[in-house]
């Protein structure tokens, strides 16, 4: 009991010195978007002499961020629903069956993981390519969840195989088929998993550029928030005017997790409580 005590003291400190470490780059985002050039660069964590409100006006009009924020969330939402419209299922049928072929599925699932993205880069474009979808925002919606699925699958897999067997038979005694059972029993304990896997694509997809730049293109009609943030960089770049752009780029991302993540705890909470 004397050691444990002995240690809250230091969990304490090293818990504000983790939360600090986080905060600074937030911070110096946040107030360097606010500045000119010269106090970004001479007094960088400073609070700003004159406040440059208008630095977020020049960097929306300038690249054309309205556009590019509807393009990310329209792709980002289309991805997810399609990742989980197809990993869901999935993984209902790897954690109903523990055999030779359920475990062949998850290993080529798993193998999904050896391949680097870039690798895929040429064959993706001539799919696009041969599909007459190039530099489309359809081709993306596609792509991405194809890519997400390895780790979607195999993560949901997990949460669903926690689900108790004997709360499954009194369900399937009850006359459940395999859509009530999904629905009423796996989706809501395994829901943390659903949101996890939520929060965790909706950060790569939003923050995707390798495949955005090369197959859905710079033109200003589709292109994404990571594709229309370099164009405010130039032989003299306003870096107040370029974090304040970056500050927009991440605030729907970061309301977006906010609310994932309370929806988490609660289904945590939920879960908690029902055990």
């Amino acid at each position: 009991m004397t050691a444990q005590r002995q240690r809250h003291p230091l969990a304490t400190v090293l818990s504000w010195l983790y939360a600090l470490l986080l905060a600074a780059p937030l911070y110096y985002l946040a107030v360097s978007a606010l500045k000119t050039n010269i106090e970004i660069f001479t007094r960088p964590f400073a609070l700003p002499q004159r406040w440059l409100w208008g630095n977020f006006a020049n960097a929306w009009r300038s690249a054309d961020l309205g556009q590019a924020l509807f393009n990310s969330l329209l792709v980002s939402a289309v991805a997810i629903a399609l990742t989980l419209g197809l990993a869901v299922p999935a993984a209902y049928a790897l954690a109903r069956r523990d055999n030779r072929l359920s475990r062949v599925i998850t290993g080529t699932f798993s193998a999904g993981f050896l391949i680097p993205p870039f690798a895929a880069l040429i064959p993706t474009v001539v799919l696009a390519i041969k599909l007459d979808l190039f530099y489309t925002r359809e081709f993306q919606m596609l792509f991405l969840p194809a890519s997400a699925l390895p780790l979607s699958v195999l993560l949901l897999t997990q949460f669903m195989r926690t689900v108790p067997p004997a709360l499954v038979e009194s369900a399937a005694l009850d006359g459940a088929g395999h859509r009530r059972l999904l629905a009423n029993v796996y989706l809501p304990i395994a829901m943390p998993g659903v949101v996890s896997v939520t929060i965790l694509q909706l950060l790569t997809f939003w923050n995707e550029y390798l495949f955005s730049l090369t197959i859905t293109g710079t033109a200003p009609g589709v292109r994404s928030v990571q594709v229309a943030l370099p164009t405010l960089v130039s032989d003299a770049t306003n870096f107040g005017v370029l974090t304040a752009g970056t500050v927009l780029t991440l605030l729907p991302v970061y309301v977006a997790y906010a609310l994932a993540s309370r929806r988490m705890q609660e289904a945590l909470t939920a879960g908690a409580v029902k055990g």
